[in-house]
């Protein structure tokens, strides 16, 4: 016999939906059965599935060790434990609580996995908790720690990260409803002298990994954007201007193909007409800043109002001087 304690990840799931996540070798149909004939009891009782898990429940699983370690299926996470900071290293922390990590990702690093054999920052995210203790190789058969804003690999910046499930809830519905402030830096060809709010609708092409970007909606295919900056600086000898970009909308290359399509394409972005530098193979883009809202709840009060910095990369200083 088994048990299984439910933590603060685990509540608030059905009964069957954490069982078939825990199980993941095993059929709806055989957890069901496994329920009626109370080889999987909940706090000593008999139970039908539906009931909702509450924190420190307990699951006791009448298998043999075998067949336990069989239907729980192999750990991807503890059999790959270490690769990802060995391969991406020290990987800088803003900030961090109980619900929440705030990285600074560098140019160069996946956010999640494209292929199989990727090594993302997700995959990071969970060796460095591992690492720390704050999860173990157990809880990842539960929930599993991850982002929760993309950047592209080539974008630097600050990501948003959830240590656990009701921080990812809370931070993917802040995100979803634009309720968190995410400020840019980048370099762009020619100058920009005013701040300007940028409207338009995007379409992209997946074969092509490129967007289009329209003024005016063509209809279906295509999203809203909006997209504004702030000019801080010319850099009159090399006919370049540092902005500050608000991502009001968050789509796929949506402030790289708003500044091209306005004929400011950002320096080494030469999939959308900017200028190669020497020093850079990539677009030089960077997630500098986020704000949060007021008026969050316990245990995400610690944030509310809050504003958060991720150094911009020595590039930058290259460029500007």
């Amino acid at each position: 016999m088994r048990e299984i304690v439910i933590g603060p990840n685990e509540a608030d799931k059905r009964l069957d939906r954490f069982l078939t996540f825990y199980f993941k070798e095993a059929s709806s149909g055989f957890i069901y059965k496994m329920l009626r004939k109370k080889n999987i009891t909940l706090n000593g009782k008999k139970a039908d599935g539906t009931e909702k898990l509450k924190n420190s429940d307990v699951i006791k699983v009448f298998f043999s060790d075998e067949t336990f370690e069989k239907l729980k299926g192999k750990n991807e996470a503890a059999r790959k434990e270490g690769l990802a900071l060995e391969k991406l290293g020290n990987i800088s922390v803003i900030y961090e609580d109980q619900n929440v990590v705030l990285v600074n990702k560098p140019f160069g690093v996946l956010s999640q996995k494209a292929k199989a054999d990727d090594i993302s920052l997700n995959e990071w995210l969970i060796d460095y908790l591992l690492d720390k203790g704050d999860i173990t190789a157990e809880s990842l058969s539960s929930y599993r720690p991850s982002i929760c804003n993309r950047l592209d690999r080539n974008t630097s910046g600050l990501v948003i990260c959830a240590k656990s499930l009701q921080g990812a809830r809370v931070m993917n519905e802040l995100i979803s409803l634009r309720n968190i402030d995410k400020y840019y830096r980048t370099v762009v060809c020619g100058h920009l002298t005013k701040a300007m709010s940028l409207k338009g609708y995007l379409s992209k092409d997946e074969k092509q990994n490129k967007v289009d970007i329209k003024t005016k909606d063509p209809g279906d295919g295509y999203s809203y954007i909006e997209t504004e900056y702030e000019p801080l600086q010319y850099i009159k000898e090399k006919d370049l201007t540092l902005l500050e970009v608000k991502l009001v909308t968050g789509k796929p290359h949506q402030i790289r193909a708003h500044l091209a399509s306005i004929g400011h394409p950002i320096i080494g972005d030469v999939k959308y007409g900017g200028k190669k530098v020497s020093s850079l193979n990539h677009q030089l883009l960077h997630s500098y800043r986020v704000r949060f809202p007021e008026g969050l709840d316990e245990p995400f009060d610690i944030l509310a109002g809050k504003e958060f910095i991720a150094k911009l990369p020595k590039e930058f200083e290259k460029i500007t001087g």
